[in-house]
C-alpha cells in the first residue's frame, strides 16, 4: 500500500483547536500531516501566513494537498495567487491540489479587524490551455461569516469546483460538525481525482 498524499493544515484566525475537524483529521493522518506556523495567530499578517503556508509546504517530501478553513482559505488563495503561479500563466506542481471550506468575506461587517489585511480572493489569469491547481471549495448556505453569492463568486474566481453541503453554518466548533465524517469523505473523493 502507498503512503497518503500529505496535507497542509491551514486554519483559521486563533488556530483551529483541539475539538475541531481539522485538528481531527491531522491526528488521523499523523505524519502524513503538517500544520503551519504564523507567528501571527491572533492578529494575522497576510506576508506571515504566506510564508507560514510556503515552509510547510517545502518540508513536505511530495506535493501536498492544502486542507485549508476559514481565514486559511483566503491565506491559499493569495498564496496560490502569488506563490504558485508562473509570469505565463501557469501554475508550479508544489501542490496537488486544495481542499477549501467555509471562506470567510473580508468585506462583510462580522469579519474580524484583526484580520483587515486580507483580501477576498481575486481572478488568476492563466494561459491558454494551462493546468491550474485544482481546487475544491466547500461552502455552507447559512455561513454566518460570507453569503452563499460571495462564496460563488470567490471559487469562480480561483477557478474552483464548489461543493455544497447545506446549511452547517461557519462549519466548526459551533456548527456542531465534530470531526465531520461527512467532509472527510469528501476531501478522499478530491484525493481521489489527483
Amino acid at each position: 500500500m502507498s503512503r497518503p498524499r500529505p496535507w497542509v493544515i491551514v486554519p483559521g484566525i486563533w488556530n483551529s483547536d483541539a475539538e475541531h475537524w481539522q485538528s481531527g483529521w491531522e491526528r488521523e493522518r499523523g505524519d502524513d500531516a503538517v500544520r503551519i506556523d504564523p507567528a501571527s495567530w491572533g492578529e494575522p499578517e497576510p506576508g506571515d501566513w504566506r510564508d507560514a503556508i510556503s515552509r510547510a509546504v517545502a518540508s513536505c517530501a511530495e506535493p501536498p494537498v492544502l486542507v485549508a478553513h476559514s481565514l486559511g482559505v483566503l491565506a491559499v488563495a493569495e498564496w496560490l495567487a502569488t506563490n504558485a503561479t508562473n509570469t505565463d500563466g501557469t501554475t508550479t506542481s508544489t501542490v496537488a491540489g486544495a481542499f477549501l471550506v467555509a471562506p470567510p468575506d473580508p468585506d462583510a461587517p462580522g469579519f474580524p479587524a484583526a484580520a483587515a489585511g486580507f483580501s477576498a480572493p481575486r481572478r488568476v489569469r492563466t494561459a491558454e490551455g494551462a493546468a491550474r491547481t485544482p481546487i475544491r471549495m466547500v461552502v455552507s448556505d447559512d455561513d454566518p461569516y460570507c453569503t452563499l453569492d460571495r462564496a460563488l463568486g470567490f471559487a469562480d474566481a480561483m477557478g474552483a469546483t464548489v461543493l455544497r453541503v447545506g446549511a452547517l453554518g461557519h462549519v466548526n466548533v459551533a456548527s456542531g460538525v465534530g470531526d465531520w465524517p461527512a467532509g472527510r469523505e469528501l476531501l478522499r473523493a478530491f484525493e481521489d481525482t489527483l
